[in-house]
């Protein structure tokens, strides 16, 4: 099984990532990896250096190169790969999606001071613009939507895991089934 973790910043999709992997006992591993690996540097280096299109071009890389790893997996996904049909149709045929879905309010309090964002992280009225420009997309690609408003992790992924109709002992055995 591959999951595929979307949601906007601020959403928690590396917390819940890292939450679903200890609880399945599957890797995972975040964009931000992803495109450090395959681009040699971080995301907002990238974006500072050669600005958001070569930004786009190593997050389209790190997605091919997610589609490589041998499943069971968890990966979180960039929003640009959400909002590309093309990058959105082969993640939804490769694997299980799931959107964590927050409301422009909530994502604004989780960013906090914005440090190590994008520029714009804190400007609720930006934050607001990219909700209603990407939902189409995220509705779109989602096979699971799990609204995290007034959920703390744990309960994100007990809902994830039911779910997918995944018990710990079954996520044990598909994990070492596809050793």
């Amino acid at each position: 099984m591959r999951i595929f973790v979307i949601g906007l910043m601020g959403s928690g999709k590396s917390t819940i990532g890292r939450r679903l992997s200890a609880r399945t006992g599957w890797p995972y591993i975040d964009n931000d990896a992803l495109v450090e690996e395959v681009a040699g540097r971080t995301a907002p280096q990238i974006e500072a250096d050669d600005g958001v299109e070569a930004l786009h071009d190593a997050e389209r890389a790190a997605f091919e190169h997610a589609l490589t790893i041998p499943p069971p997996v968890i990966l979180g996904v960039a929003g640009f790969v959400v909002v590309e049909p093309e990058l959105r149709a082969r993640m939804a045929a490769a694997g299980t999606v799931i959107w964590l879905r927050a409301r422009p309010e909530t994502l604004r309090l989780r960013v906090g001071t914005g440090r190590g964002r994008r520029e714009d992280a804190t400007n609720i009225e930006w934050i607001r613009s990219v909700v209603a420009e990407r939902t189409p997309a995220f509705e779109e690609a989602a096979d699971i939507v799990i609204d995290v408003d007034r959920l703390r992790p744990r309960h994100v992924v007990d809902k994830i895991v039911r779910r997918l109709g995944i018990e710990p002992d079954q996520a044990e055995a598909a994990s070492t089934s596809s050793s």
